[in-house]
């Protein structure tokens, strides 16, 4: 059974079992288990129920495998001929979930 959920503003269709990397829930660690309720879509083909906005009573059951962060992103400011510029650094903080349940 696939489903379609959304979670910090990004929506990702899976199945169960399926590994995914989405932003850190603050508060929670490896092992803890995650709810998701705004499923927009569960089921495939002729069995599919589309939501409207969300199909009620479905959720996506996932456990946090690892929590970690990503790739550094440098950002780099620069005036021209004023001798000016800026360097920032960002690294994401990320967790890396296994879809375990998904329930219509």
């Amino acid at each position: 059974m696939k489903a379609t959920f959304t979670t910090s503003g990004r929506q990702f269709t899976v199945k169960e079992g399926d590994i995914l990397i989405v932003n850190q829930y603050p508060g929670k660690s490896e092992g803890d288990t995650l709810t998701f309720n705004e499923v927009l879509l569960v089921g495939e083909g002729a069995n599919a129920k589309i939501g409207t906005p969300h199909v009620a009573g479905a959720k996506v059951t996932a456990k946090i495998l690892e929590n970690k962060r990503g790739e550094k992103i440098d950002i780099f400011k620069h005036r021209r001929r004023k001798g000016y510029y800026r360097r920032r650094g960002h690294r994401q903080e990320l967790s890396v979930i296994k879809v375990e349940k998904i329930s219509a």
